[in-house]
């Protein structure tokens, strides 16, 4: 996984070398295409999970880039990737058919499967070994005629009443276990077909069984990465190395491993692995409202029940547990083998992202210093910084994001909704922003009680001028300092009140830094002046129509798709849409004229 400067996926690949895939994207420039190029400017780490075959490398690098949706991978914007095979055990005599769409409805799947011949093979086979039935028809009238399949000894008849539900079933038992991974029963079977027909020089029949065992060694390999069913679930492992020690959190969402995450923890030599786990899990999944119903560990912890009644909530249990067999198992082992590669990265990694913390950290200290304001000495410091975004002074919102050394704290990220300001006012917009979240801070409400080391204005001389009148009218001694761009939009400079100015240029550490800051607190303004503009729109024009509430408004969209085409359609357009009556229709066309 490629990451940017931001933290953010652009790239997922799999190599069975990554050192050599990943020293083909740093070659000469005239060797690469300009995609591999401008991909390469933008990468600012990388992260790998390691995985015990190609297959589950190609199911996983799918999964990731569903998820991720990375700038520079090819998107397939489908989510019907791989087939799978579907056993329907909801019917009182089951078929085995291919499918490509999982659905909670009784019925058993397999999969996902790369190869779809193999798939398209499997499925025949199975079929013709057990005569199983192959059309859809669940229920048959008295006296049905048996089809063609029937006649050519493809299936038992079973439209007619001749099959015996319970010998029926014990053939969809032997199906099942097949496709669960016991496949050596009917592969000797075959074996031994394949040698009889090859003897009696029958050399097409032969074949035919050749390619039967093909298949089957093509698809018997378990597919581990991605689980049939729909759970959630997550799996904690702990991890040591001869300094550090640190928790690795494999997270699976609708039955896909959809990633890991590595957080470092603090132990005594003394502490068991059992004992990071059980830590771990108290101090994590407390600060979250739902909580998988599974958690996979290697080794139960001591406090397992009062844990597992600790996380129930809502009438919801929650299961901590070590699996003995299936593909919960072999999904435990793969973390585990993932965790012995993982460390012996871990800790350069923590060396890595110190020295950068350290970096930062005297940057940071060397411009509050010249702020002009005191400020305490800190390991880390807490920074906020402050955006406005509005359209031609319409629908304007603020936005705070907060920075603890290099980590967002989104937890303590907030928006406002600017209230006292009309038009683009844009200095008045900071000024009423800052003043309620301090005036909150000074009240006593935890939602804002932790208060900042620093202040990063997005702009320049004036912005910094706006957030300290308001500061020092509430008697706080906060320093403020600017982030101003050039005309290419990119951090030129840190700006303070008198209009001093650091320039960026040869400070790389810092024109980083202050470039995140900048970019993060931009996006998460526009994102929320979007979601209210669009909201306020959609409000705008349909809500105010006498009779139009929420649900006749989506049902609207739905049927027309354009409120222009809404605007267009007469009274008896209107009325095909469920739930517009004659009345409420004519109120649609007198609104708009």
């Amino acid at each position: 996984m490629h990451k940017d400067k931001l933290g953010q996926i652009i790239y997922v690949g799999k190599a069975i070398s990554l050192k050599n895939r990943v020293r083909q994207y740093f070659q000469s420039a005239a060797k690469t295409n300009p995609k591999v190029r401008a991909m390469v400017s933008h990468i600012a780490e990388f992260e790998y999970i390691t995985c015990s075959s190609e297959m589950e490398a190609l199911i996983l690098e799918c999964n990731l880039i569903k998820k991720y949706m990375p700038k520079y991978n090819v998107l397939l914007r489908d989510d019907k990737t791989y087939p799978y095979i579907m056993v329907t055990t909801s019917e009182a005599f089951p078929r085995v058919v291919k499918t490509r769409l999982i659905n909670r409805d009784g019925n058993r799947y397999f999969g996902p499967y790369s190869d779809a011949g193999a798939v398209n093979q499997i499925v025949e086979l199975l079929s013709n070994i057990y005569s199983l039935k192959r059309c859809s028809a669940k229920e048959f009238p008295q006296n049905h005629r048996p089809c063609l399949n029937y006649h050519i000894q493809q299936c038992r008849g079973i439209c007619a009443g001749k099959v015996d539900q319970k010998a029926y079933r014990e053939s969809i038992d032997k199906v099942l276990e097949f496709l669960s991974g016991k496949e050596k029963p009917l592969l000797r079977s075959l074996e031994e077909k394949m040698q009889q027909a090859s003897e009696a020089l029958e050399f097409e029949e032969a074949a035919k069984y050749r390619d039967y065992i093909a298949s089957i060694k093509a698809i018997s390999e378990t597919q581990r990465v991605t689980m049939v069913h729909d759970k959630d679930l997550d799996v904690v492992l702990p991890v040591k190395d001869e300094k550090n020690s640190f928790i690795a959190l494999f997270t699976v969402r609708d039955g896909k491993l959809s990633g890991r995450e590595t957080f470092q923890i603090q132990t005594d030599e003394n502490d068991s692995r059992t004992e990071m786990v059980s830590e771990f899990i108290k101090q994590y999944y407390s600060q979250w409202a739902s909580v998988p119903p599974e958690i996979i560990v290697e080794r139960e912890p001591e406090d397992r029940q009062l844990l597992e009644e600790f996380l129930s909530r809502e009438g919801r249990k929650v299961r901590i547990f070590v699996p003995q067999k299936g593909e919960k198992r072999a999904l435990l082992k793969m973390a585990q083998s993932d965790c012995v590669e993982m460390v012996k990265t871990l800790s350069e990694k923590a060396k890595l992202n110190q020295e950068k913390q350290d970096a930062v950290k005297e940057q940071v200290e060397h411009v509050l210093s010249l702020s002009g304001s005191p400020f305490e000495k800190k390991e880390v410091y807490r920074i906020e910084s402050y955006d406005i975004s509005n359209t031609n002074g319409v629908d304007s919102v603020g936005a705070m994001v907060v920075f603890e050394g290099l980590k967002k704290i989104r937890k303590d990220y907030r928006r406002f909704k600017i209230k006292t300001i009309e038009g683009p006012d844009d200095y008045g917009s900071l000024q009423e922003m800052i003043y309620r979240r301090f005036k909150r801070a000074k009240a006593g409400d935890p939602a804002f009680a932790k208060m900042p080391d620093g202040i990063f204005m997005d702009g320049g001389q004036g912005q910094v001028s706006a957030a300290l009148k308001v500061l020092r009218a509430l008697s706080l001694d906060i320093p403020v300092v600017g982030m101003a761009k050039d005309d290419s939009h990119r951090t030129r400079a840190i700006v303070f009140e008198d209009g001093r100015e650091i320039s960026l240029k040869d400070r790389p550490i810092l024109f980083r830094y202050a470039g995140t800051i900048q970019e993060e607190v931009h996006r998460f303004a526009i994102d929320y002046h979007r979601s209210l503009r669009n909201k306020n729109a959609i409000h705008s024009v349909l809500d105010n129509i006498s009779g139009v509430g929420p649900t006749r408004r989506n049902a609207l969209l739905n049927h027309f798709q354009t409120v222009e085409a809404i605007k267009k359609a007469s009274v008896e357009e209107l009325q095909e849409v469920p739930g517009i009556t004659e009345s409420v229709a004519k109120s649609i066309k007198e609104y708009f004229g």
